[in-house]
């Protein structure tokens, strides 16, 4: 089952755009598309609302977006970027009426349980997240009748997961897939995937280089995102690309 609906929460790099104290042209611009928060996306299907990571901006995002209900967050790995807004799982405790599952890998939970440690202990203070912690990996699994795709890529030497919804696909915070992960990702309608700027970078893709990714697998549109300032302005960044991919920007819509 694919998706229904695709929200971009956040399109951007850890900092955002734009940067703190810094005065270049894509932080200095008005033009909305340019302006960025930390990287995540809603995406509705089968009835259910899920998030891909909470980051800084989760609080922010999820008000911008006018989002009600939640059924599960799905983090793609540990860095603080995707996951420090967590907390805010709350409101929709306080709403639902109901813990929030979240889905991550061993490591991410490690990391949550350091971070966010009133939130796992027996005796835990009043208001603090109602959650429920599931491990997941590279297998496939399913959250409340949606299937969902793992696949493994590499973010320098950290292993992330993206996730692939039907023929919708989300990959960010890598520079490397395997050829075995790569092909989970053949056959889809949609793919998003990062590319931080033009320049090499340690631990990213570069555009050429998710270019490269994209026209392997050929999907039929594809959304860059995870972008930092040093990518360009946003119009003028989109005139150089392909017909069948655009830079994403945050509140950019999908339907399905």
């Amino acid at each position: 089952m694919s998706p229904s609906k695709v929200t971009f929460l956040g399109t951007g790099t850890s900092q955002g755009i734009p940067m703190i104290a810094c005065d270049c042209t894509v932080c200095k611009s008005t033009d909305e598309r340019d302006k960025r928060l930390r990287v995540s996306i809603h995406v509705e299907i089968g009835g259910k609302s899920f998030i891909i990571d909470t980051g800084p901006d989760f609080r922010q995002q999820v008000l911008r977006a006018g989002i009600k209900r939640l059924d599960a967050v799905l983090y793609t790995h540990e860095h603080k970027d995707h996951t420090a807004g967590m907390d805010d799982v709350r409101g929709f405790n306080y709403h639902q009426q109901a813990t929030i599952p979240l889905y991550a890998r061993a490591q991410v939970i490690d990391q949550l349980k350091r971070e966010f440690a009133y939130a796992f202990g027996e005796n835990k203070y009043p208001g603090a997240p109602e959650i429920d912690v599931y491990e997941i990996d590279g297998t496939p699994f399913t959250v409340q009748g949606i299937d969902i795709q793992p696949i493994f890529v590499k973010h320098y030497y950290l292993d992330v997961l993206g996730f692939r919804f039907g023929n919708f696909a989300y990959v960010t915070d890598a520079n490397a897939i395997a050829p075995e992960e790569q092909d989970k990702l053949r056959g889809l309608d949609v793919l998003v995937i990062n590319a931080l700027r033009k320049a090499t970078h340690v631990s990213h893709f570069t555009l050429a280089e998710a270019l490269e990714v994209i026209a392997d697998l050929q999907p039929k549109q594809a959304y860059i995102t995870h972008i930092s300032h040093q990518m360009g302005l946003h119009a003028a960044v989109n005139k150089e690309l392909p017909p069948n991919v655009s830079l994403a920007h945050d509140g950019l819509v999908l339907h399905f």
